[in-house]
This record gives structure tokens, sequence and C-alpha cells, in this order.
């Protein structure tokens, strides 16, 4: 378990959104952790209803579905429309009905961090509590820290560096606390099989 996976999950389908640029950054951090990362944004996102006939042979869904089967941890990056996320990060997360019958169904067992970018602290509030529902719904653990972008002010440049200090720690606590809960959760499954291989002896 020295490189658990950590998909990440986001963005608009506006080139060089916040949300996705902010994404980009919490990856990078997971990977500078010693993480392997997959990465779902903008075009790749924008998937069919789920339930649609075209849902079930959609090549993108299929490695979306693959991948959180196999991942350690989520990371989910979300402009705040209407109070919420957006429709197309809601949809692409109803694809993980997919995973109901695994032997860890859902998103079961996983951490996962939460990024908004909305227009005022308002927006920002109740989007990390409807993404956070969501989550607790799928099984899965959120961080205790949640991220927000206050998009009344540029939170990154063209080139995707981002230009506030406190916001790209604050990212890197969130997905620090995602790579160690996913290396404490295997640990403990380690732990557990090699005490019920002792038993059997």
């Amino acid at each position: 378990m020295d490189r658990p996976l950590i998909v990440g999950m986001g963005g608009t389908t506006r080139e060089n959104s916040s949300t996705e640029m902010a994404l980009e950054l919490g990856l990078a951090r997971a990977r500078a952790l010693g993480a392997e990362t997959e990465c779902f944004a903008g075009e790749a996102l924008d998937l069919p209803h789920y339930g649609s006939a075209r849902a079930n042979g959609d090549v993108r869904a299929l490695r979306l579905i693959d991948a959180l089967r196999r991942c350690d941890g989520v990371i989910l990056s979300s402009p705040g429309y209407h109070g919420s996320m957006s429709g197309m990060l809601k949809n692409a997360l109803d694809y993980v009905e997919e995973l109901r019958d695994d032997e860890r169904p859902y998103l079961d067992g996983r951490a996962v961090g939460v990024i908004v970018g909305a227009h005022g602290a308002q927006a920002i509030g109740t989007t990390l509590v409807a993404v956070r529902s969501v989550i607790h719904a799928l099984r899965a653990w959120p961080t205790p820290l949640g991220v927000g972008i206050n998009s009344t002010t540029p939170a990154f440049d063209g080139a995707g560096r981002c230009l506030n200090p406190a916001l790209a720690e604050t990212i890197a606590t969130m997905v620090g606390q995602v790579v160690d809960f996913a290396r404490m959760r295997r640990a403990a499954e380690d732990a557990e099989c090699t005490v019920a291989r002792a038993a059997r002896v």
C-alpha cells in the first residue's frame, strides 16, 4: 500500500475553470505524497444521464466506474450552482450505483475530500453540505477539512498557479487527510488478514 490510488472528479466544461485547476493542484499534492492519481475533469465528466441506454456502453463512463472501483480515496471539486453541486458532477456520482454489488459497495471505506468554488461564502457552505450529504449516502468518509474557493477574487492565474498561499495550504492539508486515511485503512485491512491467517494455523 505504498501508493494508494486517488481519483479526482470535477471541474466544468469551461477550460481552465478554478475548480479544475484546484483539482489538479490537489492531485499534484497527492502524487507528491506518493499516491497514484487518475483525473476525470471537464469533458471527461460530461457523461450521458445515468440510467439512459447510452450510459451502459459509454467508454468514458466505464473508465470512471473502473477507477472508482479500484480507488482508495477520492477528491471532488465542484462549482456551486444555485446552492448545490453542478449537475455534471452529480450525474457522474450517480454512476457509483454500478458498484452497489461489489465487495466494497459504492465508495465504502474511502475518504473523500471536497473542493467548492462559488461566488460568496453562503454558496460555498450550502454546496459543501450538499456534496458531503451525497458522500455519506455513498458510505464514504468526508475529510474533516473541506475547501472553499471564493470566486469574488481570482484564485489562479492563466497558467494554473495558485495566487492564494492560504488556499494552496488548505488544499494540501485536505489532500493529506485523504492519502493518510487511505493508508490507515489499508494497514487496518492488512492487520485483519494477518490475524485471520494466524487463527487458521
